[in-house]
Formats: C-alpha cells, structure tokens, sequence
C-alpha cells in the first residue's frame, strides 16, 4: 500500500465516522474507497466493518449526556440489533461473493434514495409528532422487530443503518431527536462491533486498512459528537451520494 493510498483511507475513515455519528451512511464513504484501490468487495465490506467500530465508541463517548436515562428502553432494542446483526453476517459469510456482488448494489441503491428523501422523511417525523399521533416512551414489538431487521441489514452491509435507525426511533419514541440520535448510534455501533467479532473470527481481514479506518473512524466520531451537526445537510447529501453512485459502478 503507497502512503497516498494509506492516506485517502485514514481520510475516508474520519469522514466515515463523522458522518455516522451524525445521520449514518459512513459505509459509502469508506466502502467505495476500499473497492476503487482493488479490495475485493467482500474483504472490503468486513475490513471496513471492523474499522468502523472504535468510531462508534467515540461516537457514543461523545453523546453520553444525551444517553442517561435511556438503558431500560435500549435494552430491548440493543438484544434485537445483536440478534440482528448475527443473521446478518452470518448471511455475508454463508451466500457466495456472487451474491454479495448482486445484492450490495440494489442495498446502497435503497440508501441512496433515503438519503435524498432524508429531509422530506424528517419534515413528515415533526408532522406526526405535531399530530398528536400515539408514541411511547418505551419501544413496542413493531420498532423491536423493525430493529432486528436494521440489524439484519447492517450485519450484512451497513450502508444508511443509522438513518432508518433514526427513523424507526422517531416514529415510536416519544423523546427530543438527539437523545434518539444518541441511542441510534449506539444501536448501528453495536451491530458493527458484533458483526466485527463474527469476521474476525471468521473471515479474512485486510488488517491495514482496518486499522486506518479505526483510527480515523475514532477521530470522525469524536468530531461528529462536538461539531458534526454543523455540517450543511445538503453538501454531505451530495458527497454520500456522489460516492454511492461510484460503489454502485464499481461492482456493476
């Protein structure tokens, strides 16, 4: 690996944590950067699982004022996304690259779109939470199971996990979005990081790409947590989706 190359993949893991700290999606960041320097597409995807698990440690550390109070209602949805998460790696590694190469673009097309709906999704959330609609402060079996199914999906390929997080948590709990987006990333966290241990066990890890992505991922999650919320939603839009675009190319 050049030192350019080693480079672009420390940035990508900083953008990545960054930006999973603040709405999700760092995968297409990162996954695509991974695919562009030869990776092949699987060892990319579990490379840059593993890498992206101390940004959510960060992440998380970051949000820990926003997380008192929350154990008793994400502990539910915490044991969903582990079991999640589990079905979903185990998948990756059971089907054929094959697959893999099929399925993954039609997943990253799928969080595409919720990325460019993202603002008209948020505007109907404040709508329904104006409407007086029945939200609880607990999450019922519909959210649960809606969770075990992100799991599913971020164990398998992790792209916008945290914005249907986020979107399942906004329709069913009653409580101010940041402290969901707290507990959002501490859900897509815990997916990642059992995930991880499954591929390490598992599956062949590219260790030096990992590495920087974890290193980076940590910093990006630490300026996602203090500054992230800055960041003009529309540039990031743009940028996730110009990367997206490229993954999608480079495994059609």
């Amino acid at each position: 690996m050049s030192p350019l190359h080693a480079l672009a993949i420390f940035a990508a893991g900083i953008a990545a944590g960054t930006i999973n700290t603040v709405v999700g999606s760092g995968t297409l960041i990162t996954f695509p950067v991974l695919l562009a320097f030869g990776y092949p597409p699987v060892v990319a995807n579990v490379s840059n699982t593993v890498g992206l698990v101390p940004g959510s440690v960060s992440g998380a550390w970051g949000y820990r004022e926003e997380l008192a109070g929350q154990r008793r209602r994400g502990l539910p949805l915490a044991i969903a996304s582990v079991l999640g998460a589990i079905g979903g790696s185990a998948a990756l590694l059971t089907l054929p690259p094959s697959a893999f190469k099929k399925i993954v673009p039609v997943f990253i097309a799928i969080a595409l779109v919720l990325i460019v709906i993202q603002p008209r999704l948020s505007a109907w959330l404040r709508t329904r939470r104006g409407s007086g609609a029945p939200r609880s402060e607990h999450a019922g079996p519909a959210a649960t199971l809606a969770t075990f199914a992100s799991g599913l999906y971020g164990g398998y390929f992790g792209a916008a996990q945290g914005i249907l997080l986020i979107s399942i948590l906004g329709l069913s709990l009653d409580d101010d979005l940041q402290r969901l987006n707290a507990l959002k990333v501490v859900l897509a966290g815990l997916v990642n990081f059992v995930a991880g241990v499954v591929f390490v066990i598992f599956a062949h890890i590219s260790w030096l790409p990992a590495l920087l992505i974890a290193v980076g991922s940590t910093l990006g999650g630490v300026v996602g947590a203090h500054g992230g919320r800055r960041l003009p939603p529309w540039a990031l839009r743009l940028v996730i989706i110009a990367v997206g675009i490229v993954a999608i190319v480079r495994l059609l």
